[in-house]
């Protein structure tokens, strides 16, 4: 009797089993397992057969390997057009973005070149306007020339002579100053106390040179302030002429 009853405890069992499993395939919603034949039970007081058992069970796991095989190309297909979705946008919006920069650099190209010619135009005008300043100038600096034509040549006859008596003077001054250098038979020592000689000579030459220079630029300053007051006097000496010839 325990024997009858511990086999029917074994095949209902594995028919429970059977029940759960073939439920739980029906209550995916998307399932590519085959169906799958529930195991066959013996009839009466026959055994249990463990093998076709076991043979189902490995059907079962191929069939659920299987579709989760079969979903994972389906997931993997649908990233593959989901990515070369996104790739198109991608170049896409690359050659737009490539469309607005040659816009821009045909924009900005356009813009530096009327800089360019405002620019140019500018410079022709201040060119312009130069030359027609120095023409007006020139034109002031001949009259004035041709107004005091007699002064000038006087002054200059004046000056001619000044300069002769200055080079004169310039080439006594070089002939007093310019000394023989006999160095051949100097040592080493010698020679170069003679150069630190000439150097500090030649060091007072150009402090002598520089006070000249500004000796005479301030010389030259107030002969030009005297002669300026001179024509003035001049001039309005022979306007008072003009005036007095005319009454």
């Amino acid at each position: 009797m325990a024997d009858e009853e511990n086999e029917e405890e074994v095949a209902e069992t594995p028919t429970e089993e059977a029940n759960g499993e073939t439920q739980d395939s029906k209550a995916k919603p998307k399932s590519f397992m085959p169906n799958v034949a529930p195991p066959k039970l013996p009839e009466g007081d026959g055994k249990v057969d463990f093998d076709d058992l076991h043979r189902k069970r490995q059907e079962k796991d191929m069939a659920e390997l299987t579709s989760l095989i079969e979903s994972h190309f389906v997931q993997r297909k649908k990233d593959e057009d989901e990515l070369i979705s996104l790739v198109n946008r991608i170049e896409k919006r690359r050659t737009e973005r490539a469309e607005q920069q040659r816009i821009r650099a045909e924009q900005e190209k356009e813009r530096q070149a009327r800089l360019a010619e405002e620019k140019e135009r500018r410079e022709q005008d201040e060119q312009r306007r130069k030359h027609d300043d120095d023409a007006k100038k020139k034109k002031a600096l001949t009259t004035m020339t041709h107004t005091y034509g007699g002064i000038q040549q006087k002054q200059e006859g004046k000056k001619g002579a000044k300069k002769q008596t200055e080079r004169e003077k310039k080439k006594k001054i070089l002939a007093d100053r310019r000394k023989a250098l006999i160095i051949d038979h100097l040592n080493e020592d010698k020679l170069k106390e003679k150069a630190n000689e000439l150097w500090q000579w030649m060091m007072e030459l150009e402090a002598e040179k520089f006070d000249l220079s500004e000796k005479l630029k301030k010389q030259k300053y107030d002969i030009n302030q005297l002669l300026a007051r001179v024509q003035d006097h001049q001039s309005a000496k022979g306007r008072g002429k003009a005036k007095a010839v005319r009454r």
